[in-house]
């Protein structure tokens, strides 16, 4: 056993108990990060204008601070980006998360110095976490790569801008300089086909321990390997020895990648986000994430179902429910308030706090009233290939609502490894597996509102011409999963086999 991996299980041990004191006491942990948060806010214009100075109970500040997406937030967010100090949040942030909005374009989610360390610790706590559980650590010894965005910062009137894994990448800690890879000048790379490229080039030589990134890029990665090899990546990597992801439901891609590698490997599930590092998989033995109660940020939840409601109810961790679908609202040491930050999740656990996430609340099928979410959509797929053996590379749900002739469906656009035999026997095993989480659309189906669903074959690359031909392929891009519209659909005629 190396120094390093035995100075990191000693660390992963001490880390391990520190995370269990806060998450034996959640309610106490989450009740000292919303008095701390309105404590030194509330000389800020936004604490001002929202009378933090009395606010001393949760139901005080649902009384005085609506629920605010970005848009409704931008009237301070552009004030900050324009210059000013104590906007949202005591000083200037640090740095500027850009992000791709939808109505309002460009993103610019502020990263205070408060909120930094925390999206570098989770990170970091996730693999600590796995290895005061396993025991193991020899993978610290060996070469770790992140497949992210470029490091390159621009300046937004003194506060630098980038992409949130581009800013991370400047607080790798010193001791995994050495290990991580890419190097600096391939990471700085725009163009995300020239990257993988050159990512490969780089680290085909190398003894690979952690290879980490959203699933769909990092399938596309090995995917270039395979080609290039003519081997699985356990063959070309064999000390390779955990997986970390986020951005995606890993389920849908377990197929594909465990073909790729030649072998399931143990895996993290990661939940960063521009505005926080919300949760990350603590063990290999429970479902679902552990919620970083902890992180200076204070969640808040409204049932899914009643969120577009005129005034749907707002609660705290102390009331939330095993299994309901919730939107998830945060409070933040960067200056977020009571903050939609899009996301459903899901509790599977109160002791400790563990979530899944569920979806978004804007990506959803409803149009005949069904509202299919995303982990819906995932599952059902998920169960019809472990029954058929097909492999998926990737897919996307929009509803037919007015079809040439016969009735309204829901159209599965799936691109696969290879095209089933049979695809009448994979649509009605994913139809039936919808129908089972989703009472709504089996009524609908019984009712003969509905016809059961159709797959179109996607060609091959055509989800990633699709993203290309769009602006969005490589890095921290992800490709919705389901749509109440047809504005990807109809795009995604161009891309059928």
């Amino acid at each position: 056993m190396s120094i390093k991996s035995f100075a990191a299980k000693l660390f992963a041990k001490k880390i391990a108990k520190d995370i269990n004191k806060w998450a034996s006491k959640p309610q106490e942990t989450q009740e000292k990060v919303f008095l701390s948060l309105i404590e030194k806010a509330k000389h800020t214009k936004f604490g001002v204008d929202h009378d933090f100075k009395n606010i001393s109970t949760y139901e005080d500040f649902k009384a005085r601070v609506p629920v605010r997406d970005y848009e409704a937030l931008r009237p301070y967010v552009d004030l900050v980006v324009e210059g000013k100090s104590d906007i949202l949040w005591p000083g200037k942030p640090l740095y500027f998360a850009k992000t791709s909005g939808t109505t309002s374009g460009a993103k610019y989610i502020p990263i205070s110095k408060e909120s930094m360390p925390t999206h570098i610790e989770a990170a970091r706590n996730s693999i600590l976490c796995y290895i005061a559980e396993t025991g193991k650590a020899d993978f610290v010894d060996r070469k770790m790569i992140f497949l992210q965005g470029s490091p390159e910062l621009s300046d937004k009137n003194g506060v630098n801008l980038g992409r949130l894994s581009g800013i991370v990448a400047h607080f790798i800690p010193t001791y995994l300089q050495k290990n991580r890879m890419p190097s600096w000048k391939t990471n700085c790379i725009e163009d995300w086909e020239q990257k993988v490229e050159a990512i490969i080039e780089e680290t085909l030589p190398e003894d690979m321990g952690i290879i980490s990134g959203i699933p769909p890029w990092v399938q596309m990665y090995f995917e270039r390997i395979v080609e290039k090899t003519g081997k699985p990546i356990k063959e070309v990597f064999p000390n390779f020895k955990l997986f970390i992801y986020g951005g995606v439901n890993f389920d849908p891609y377990k197929g594909i990648l465990t073909k790729l590698i030649g072998e399931e490997i143990p895996r993290i599930e990661l939940y960063p986000a521009s505005e926080g590092f919300f949760a990350f998989q603590d063990t290999q033995t429970e479902e679902g994430m552990l919620l970083q109660l902890n992180s200076g940020m204070f969640y808040e939840f409204v049932k899914a179902d009643n969120f577009f409601d005129e005034n749907p109810e707002r609660i705290s961790i102390n009331d939330v429910e095993i299994g309901v679908n919730y939107v998830i609202l945060v409070s933040t040491t960067a200056g977020l308030w009571c903050y939609n930050i899009g996301d459903t999740v899901q509790f599977v656990n109160k002791e400790p706090y563990r979530i899944i996430v569920s979806g978004r609340i804007k990506h959803f099928i409803s149009a005949f009233g069904e509202h299919v979410i995303g982990k819906e959509v995932d599952q059902a797929l998920e169960q019809a290939v472990a029954s058929t053996g097909d492999l998926i590379q990737e897919f996307t749900v929009a509803p037919r609502v007015n079809p040439e002739s016969g009735l309204p469906y829901h159209e599965w656009f799936i691109e696969f490894k290879e095209t089933p035999k049979n695809l009448e026997q994979l649509s009605a095993a994913i139809d039936t597996n919808l129908q089972s989480q989703n009472v709504y659309y089996q009524d609908l189906i019984e009712g003969k509102i509905l016809r059961p669903l159709k797959i179109s074959v996607v060609s091959p690359n055509g989800f990633h011409n699709y993203m290309k031909s769009i602006g969005k392929l490589g890095g921290q891009n992800k490709l919705p999963r389901l749509a109440n519209d047809r504005k990807i659909a109809d795009a995604l005629k161009n891309y059928l086999a």
